[in-house]
């Protein structure tokens, strides 16, 4: 494939991103997505953001599977983007359940692109400190806020 047509691809994949519902997916997605034990992924998943987590789970494992299949280079797939690796830090932790309840291939796309990625598991793992950093932050202004 040519430069021009990965090109091509990495902005349609970004307007995707940028497309309303989308939006809406990804700030809930990144704010109030925080499952620990697999019975909150599957509460969400049979609540009222099912959708919103679908679509952003689904979305970077699509665009995972571009790369993992050779339409866009690896390089030029992470030197544009980076919030996989934030989806995937929310997941990975309860991955071999969900895999086991849902089906063996979720997220699959997206676990092969950070393996295939150097430093992509050291990657993956700083992304859940500043995760857990930012959760932190968050829940002191929450009791900040009620004192």
């Amino acid at each position: 494939m040519s430069k021009q047509a990965e090109a091509e691809l990495i902005l349609h994949l970004y307007e995707l991103r940028r497309e309303e519902t989308m939006r809406k997916a990804r700030d809930w997605f990144f704010r109030d997505f925080n499952p620990d034990t697999f019975d909150d992924f599957q509460a969400t998943l049979f609540g009222p953001h099912s959708g919103h987590m679908r679509m952003v789970i689904t979305y970077w494992d699509m665009a995972a599977a571009l790369v993992n299949n050779g339409a866009i280079s690896l390089d030029l797939f992470n030197d544009a983007n980076g919030e996989q690796y934030g989806v995937f830090a929310k997941i990975d932790h309860i991955l071999p359940e969900i895999r086991k309840t849902i089906g063996p291939l979720f997220a699959v796309n997206l676990e092969k692109l950070i393996d295939a990625t150097p430093g992509g598991r050291e990657r993956l793992a700083q992304m859940k400190e500043r995760i857990k950093m930012i959760r932190a932050q968050l829940a002191q202004s929450a009791q900040a806020q009620k004192a």
